[in-house]
């Protein structure tokens, strides 16, 4: 019988504010200037926008005892979700068919090509196909169903969940190891050797971690992605998954560490498999990454449902339900050219199951613009036969394969990129609103227009990067060949508190994130063909991930001792009073020193 006197007191007091509420909504609503901001936001019960920016550890300890406190933000969540239930939600998006995050879009996608009514038409279309699935009872079946394969998948699979997703971002770092992560000082303390790779090992700080994998817990796959990745490695002639490159490299990044690949043979260079597999692990990461999120929100979702007075107080005096980041995107995957961004899109859409790619939204326009008639080709014979084809090519002109492989996009626009993929319940949508997406395809030029343009006009913003926690940056090489300061640009907007709510429900936020701590939770892997000093500065300096590094290191015999004619070298160290009189110093000495000994 106390359950519904509960309940009863909870009814009770929301008619109770009920009248209080709408008038300060009314006060809070936004000027007619402020265009971009939502304007279906909810009340969180917040004074103001400063609190949701802590600028003390403190300050996050005093919101919660505001939360507490007022009733009405309780009221607020309980008025949004039977509105919800009822299908009368004001921000009617098939987000809440997802189960995922419910952010609501508070910028309009950013389009130079002229195609915000079609969007709108299409938003529009999803809308009232969201409206036909709530009032179809098979449609409510299956997602009960699918809540129940939620609740199966957390309590059956249990410390497997809790082994690296779980662990990684629900740990929580105090003030002293704050300090020495700001430090940015490392120790590597084990190496285990490269499979396939004599001159090669692999270092690390921490831990070791690579000879401890579980092969029964399907190295902490989802188990229907894992089932699908073993289906498309059979497919593919792959016989032995277990000892392969795209496992192993999946070993790796399922530790939650920053990884340094920088021996990584390119499909330009004769290394499509080579290429493909490390492509490959770091994609299924990625999916692993966001479904886990996903499922996570999903399942603390339903048990809101069930009781929302007790559930809300639970969420207000603990962190059992801090599931959010400030926005939705998740991972961000930095690439140099459109042809190579087609690539990885294509193999992200093979590899997510079946069940959850029923329909790709987009993809007509996102082939038209990323592909070429090549490309549209099966991707695995084109990975083998490439560089076949760029031979073939390069008799018949003047530039080597590689360049023919590599440059294949022929476009004045081939560095100038970004695309939004968004994961629906059974489809894929492409091109969605960066706000509402999970996954963030872009190559560096392009976002530091973002960034610039959101600097010059402050009715812009790029706070779609605030809640990044995988960050790939692929071919670091070859973006080291454009322009490496962009990456170091876009790497330093990561993570930052945004400017405005959009949208967010702040009881919903992941504790570090308001604590300014996101950047130690981010996951950074760079990957190319060869080190500078510039990744390496990138890796060592804004890579600051509290589970560690991990790193690939190659010795290199040299090639002295195959100098035809063997030749005495002498190195002589002379000083000076400054770098900037290296060069005249060097000669001086030449001249005084080395010239005088010879005569």
């Amino acid at each position: 019988m106390k359950r519904p006197k509960a309940l009863k007191k909870c009814e009770m007091s929301r008619h109770g504010i009920k009248k209080s509420h709408f008038k300060e909504q009314i006060r809070r609503s936004p000027s007619p200037s402020s265009s971009e901001e939502p304007s279906n936001e909810h009340s969180t019960g917040v004074a103001s926008e400063e609190e949701l920016i802590p600028r003390e550890a403190s300050m996050y300890d005093n919101l919660l005892m505001t939360l507490r406190s007022c009733s009405k933000s309780v009221d607020d969540v309980i008025k949004k979700r039977q509105r919800q239930e009822e299908g009368k939600s004001d921000a009617e998006d098939d987000d809440e068919e997802d189960g995922s995050e419910s952010f609501s879009v508070s910028e309009k996608e950013d389009s130079e090509e002229g195609i915000l009514q079609q969007n709108d038409m299409v938003d529009m279309g999803e809308r009232n196909e969201d409206a036909e699935t709530e009032d179809d009872p098979d449609a409510s079946e299956t997602d009960q169903e699918h809540d129940v394969e939620v609740d199966d998948l957390f309590s059956v699979e249990g410390s497997v969940c809790m082994s690296s997703f779980s662990s990684h971002l629900g740990c929580k770092l105090s003030e002293e190891e704050v300090e020495n992560l700001s430090k940015k000082k490392w120790k590597y303390k084990w190496e285990e050797p490269a499979d396939g790779m004599s001159n090669c090992k692999w270092i690390g700080t921490g831990d070791c971690f690579l000879k401890d994998v579980d092969k029964s817990s399907g190295y902490g796959l989802e188990q229907r992605l894992y089932e699908h990745w073993l289906d498309v490695s059979k497919t593919s002639g792959r016989n032995d998954f277990y000892s392969s490159k795209e496992r192993l490299f999946f070993s790796l990044c399922n530790g939650y560490r920053d990884i340094l690949h920088c021996n990584k043979k390119p499909f330009y260079l004769k290394g499509p498999e080579e290429d493909s597999s490390i492509m490959e692990a770091y994609i299924m990461h990625s999916l692993n990454h966001l479904f886990r999120t996903r499922d996570l929100v999903t399942k603390n979702d339903s048990k809101l449902a069930k009781d929302l007075c007790s559930a809300y107080n639970e969420n207000l005096g603990g962190d059992s339900f801090r599931d959010h980041g400030f926005t939705r995107p998740k991972v961000l995957i930095l690439l140099p050219l459109k042809h190579i961004a087609l690539r990885v899109v294509q193999r992200l859409i093979k590899l997510t199951p079946l069940a959850r790619k029923a329909n790709v939204e987009h993809i007509d326009r996102f082939l038209k613009e990323f592909g070429t008639q090549e490309d549209e080709d099966d991707e695995d014979k084109d990975e083998l036969s490439h560089h076949t084809l760029g031979n073939l090519k390069a008799q018949k002109s003047s530039k080597p394969s590689d360049f023919q492989a590599l440059f294949s996009g022929k476009r004045d626009d081939e560095d100038q990129f970004m695309v939004g993929i968004k994961f629906k319940r059974r489809r894929i949508k492409l091109y969605s609103d960066f706000y509402s997406s999970d996954i963030i395809v872009a190559s560096p030029v392009r976002l530091v227009g973002k960034i610039s343009e959101a600097q010059k006009y402050k009715e812009k913003d790029v706070d779609y990067l605030s809640s990044i926690e995988v960050l790939i940056i692929d071919h670091a090489d070859v973006i080291a060949m454009q322009n490496w300061s962009h990456v170091n640009t876009v790497v330093e907007q990561l993570n930052h508190i945004p400017s405005r709510r959009h949208g967010t429900d702040i009881t919903r936020i992941r504790p570090w994130y308001l604590d300014r701590c996101a950047r130690f939770y981010r996951q950074t892997i760079i990957l190319g063909y060869y080190s500078n000093p510039d990744i390496n500065g990138l890796f060592n300096h804004h890579c600051t991930n509290y589970q560690g590094k991990v790193k690939l290191v190659c010795e290199y015999k040299g090639v002295l001792p195959k100098v035809l004619l063997q030749v005495r070298q002498i190195y002589e160290r002379f000083d000076l009073d400054s770098i900037a009189d290296a060069d005249d110093a060097r000669f001086e000495y030449f001249v005084k020193k080395v010239c005088l000994e010879q005569r």
